[in-house]
């Protein structure tokens, strides 16, 4: 009889023990993170082969074995009973912050992995962050691309099941900081191993080797810098050829700027009061870009931003034509030299421009040439 009990207990267990695991039986293998809210049931595969720091980060505070997790967190499922305490509609739902406003962390941070993974598309899973190498525990989900958080976020999942939950959390009413009025929960986050490969992913074992991957990550990042370096240095050099091309042609007047007229247009003299709209390229005196609101000039130079599109940043500038401008006194006397449809070249000597300041890539007393169009002038 006992033998019979004991039998039929451990096929019970068999059996609840089978079902748990199967709960998810039509995903592939691969490494998984069911996210239980108070919403409903998303799943997110995590890319554990590509970015294996913040996966591994990400998979030890989930189960509760993260090494390196502050005391009070230790043993204990990390993001069980946390809130998603940053939601935007249209944008994403951000959580994993034990103290529910966007400032708390688990104890330490970490550097930034950075793939060919992008913020292309809806159920983007990446990490939020304070700035380069200041990843914690915090993390969000797209619901609509967001490509200028390229290389800025480490992508490390994709939700691959409870899209339409992602968007019900996004779509609730939210109070100061973008916070939920009412909580929306993450009752547990359980991590789903399927296959031999995602079976044998060690979380802390690979956590451990974070300073030999990131030593790794630190070397790729150098030669990626110096090759963007590299690039830029040749693009200045051909534009500095042009650049001194255009001062030796320039008139100097009575203040000390240059301008030499690139191409006459037709249009108006603009007066006083009127609003002149203006493309403008600003470069250094060794023909680095360092502004321009010029789309083209952007790409060129792979400076172009959707997001500053999205805000009109490749827009003619508009300005009140007046003496009392807010701009550098060598760009403004530029300006009055111009008739709608000119396209200038202008050199700024340090005193006219911003003089002993600093500002951007411009060191102090730096000297300034300037490529501006004036597109427009209207009352």
């Amino acid at each position: 009889m006992k033998t019979r009990l004991s039998i039929l207990i451990f096929l019970l267990l068999n059996i609840l023990f089978v079902s748990c695991q199967d709960k998810h039986t039509d995903l592939e293998d691969g490494l998984f993170a069911e996210f239980k809210t108070t919403h409903g049931t998303m799943v997110a595969e995590l890319y554990y082969e590509k970015t294996p720091i913040t996966v591994a980060n990400f998979v030890a505070l989930s189960e509760g074995n993260h090494p390196d997790v502050q005391e009070v967190f230790k043993g204990k499922p990390y993001y069980n009973g946390m809130i998603f305490h940053r939601v935007m509609d249209k944008f994403m739902i951000q959580g994993g912050d034990p103290l529910q406003n966007g400032k708390g962390s688990p104890g330490y941070q970490f550097i930034d992995e950075i793939t060919n993974l992008k913020h292309d598309k809806p159920g983007v899973l990446s990490m939020a962050n304070g700035g380069p190498a200041t990843n914690g525990s915090q993390f969000f989900i797209l619901e609509a691309p967001a490509p200028w958080l390229d290389g800025l976020h480490s992508v490390f999942g994709q939700l691959v099941k409870g899209i339409e939950i992602q968007d019900s959390i996004s779509n609730v009413k939210t109070g100061i900081g973008n916070r939920p009025i009412t909580d929306v929960v993450i009752n547990e986050l359980n991590i789903i191993r399927k296959g031999e490969a995602a079976q044998l992913f060690d979380a802390p074992k690979t956590w451990g080797k974070k300073n030999e991957i990131e030593n790794e990550l630190g070397l790729k990042e150098e030669r990626k810098m110096k090759e963007e370096i590299r690039k830029l240095d040749s693009l200045a050099k051909i534009d500095l050829i042009k650049l001194e091309d255009y001062n030796k042609r320039s008139k100097k007047t009575k203040s000390g700027i240059k301008i030499h007229i690139i191409k006459r247009g037709k249009g108006i003299k603009p007066k006083d009061g009127n609003f002149v709209k203006l493309y403008a390229d600003g470069y250094l005196t060794n023909g680095i870009l360092f502004w321009s609101n010029n789309r083209k000039i952007n790409e060129r130079h792979g400076k172009y931003d959707v997001e500053k599109e999205s805000r009109g940043f490749y827009d003619p500038i508009s300005m009140e034509l007046s003496p009392d401008m807010q701009l550098i006194p060598g760009f403004k006397e530029a300006i009055y030299t111009m008739n709608v449809g000119d396209i200038i070249y202008c050199y700024i000597p340090s005193n006219l421009a911003y003089g002993d300041k600093s500002k951007g890539l411009i060191k102090p007393n730096s000297d300034l040439s300037f490529i501006i169009k004036m597109v427009n002038a209207e009352n």
